[in-house]
């Protein structure tokens, strides 16, 4: 168990005792929660850092109120969640340090999130607790191809339904580094220019960027994705749509490039582009 030492004992009650004289006059559940976080939910779990009040985690908050996911409120409110948490209180100010200790102690203390963001409507109160998702640096960008890689020979070497057509175990593909920069190029494309397409914004197809830096194929396939965050979630994503699992399961298939680049503006998730192909021997 976790223990405080006097001195942060004594730092605690003094918090408490301030704390809730100010929320007997006005409501203040963020402070509420830092409170329960510096002091370990009353010394029964580790202390945690204070959590940063974030605007769009407000706008969360209140879109979950009006009936939305805490996830999809998140993305709503312009957030860019890698985990998120999520809080209902319903009762007077003055007892909000109570609720949050009887119902959410573990939740209000972990470590693993940073922004917090509040809406209140009457005797109700809406939490959504977070941590931002940071886009993956560019120095990590073989490490994601290795896994993609790795997940898309796991699913070719042990065979998969896609939508209504059933597919043998295929061979295995390997990386193309010619492939991955084509990729990448077009990722970057629609991430500069906010668009989601195969065609490019010069109504090339994927077959004739690849053409174009002078790769030689029988054929071409292409998978794009917006949002995901991780190998798995791409690739996963990709098995669970009839179209993009073919492609995968494609047997005549033996080369890859996987690329994605982050979004601007509105869309600052991730903008993601596999390319499949059968080379010429």
């Amino acid at each position: 168990m976790h223990r405080l030492t006097d001195s942060r004992l004594w730092r605690l009650l003094l918090l408490l005792g301030g704390l809730c004289a100010a929320l007997t006059s006005r409501a203040d559940p963020v402070s509420a929660v830092q409170l329960l976080r510096e002091g370990g939910c009353g010394g029964i779990l580790p202390a945690a850092e204070p959590l940063h009040h974030n605007a769009s985690l407000d706008r969360a908050a209140q879109q979950w109120a009006g009936g939305r996911s805490p996830a999809a409120a998140a993305r709503g409110g312009g957030y860019q969640a890698q985990t998120t948490s999520a809080i209902h209180l319903s009762g007077p100010d003055s007892s909000l340090v109570r609720m949050l200790r009887q119902s959410s102690c573990r939740t209000v203390t972990d470590r693993g999130l940073s922004d917090i963001g509040v809406y209140q409507r009457g005797s109700d109160t809406w939490l959504i607790l977070a941590s931002a998702y940071v886009v993956p640096a560019a120095s990590q960008a073989p490490l994601l191809a290795s896994r993609t890689l790795e997940l898309v020979n796991e699913a070719r070497a042990r065979g998969t339904r896609c939508g209504q057509r059933s597919f043998q175990p295929a061979p295995p593909v390997r990386l193309s580094g010619t492939l991955a920069s084509v990729a990448f190029g077009h990722a970057a494309d629609m991430a500069r220019h906010n668009y989601f397409e195969h065609e490019d914004l010069k109504g090339r197809s994927p077959a004739d960027r690849v053409r174009a830096v002078g790769y030689r194929e029988k054929l071409v396939g292409e998978n794009i994705a917006y949002g995901p965050k991780s190998a798995e979630e791409v690739v996963q994503g990709w098995l669970s749509s009839p179209g993009h699992c073919e492609n995968i399961m494609d047997p005549r298939f033996a080369e890859m490039g996987i690329a994605y680049a982050q979004g601007q503006a509105s869309k600052r998730g991730l903008y993601w582009v596999q390319l499949l192909a059968g080379p010429l021997t």
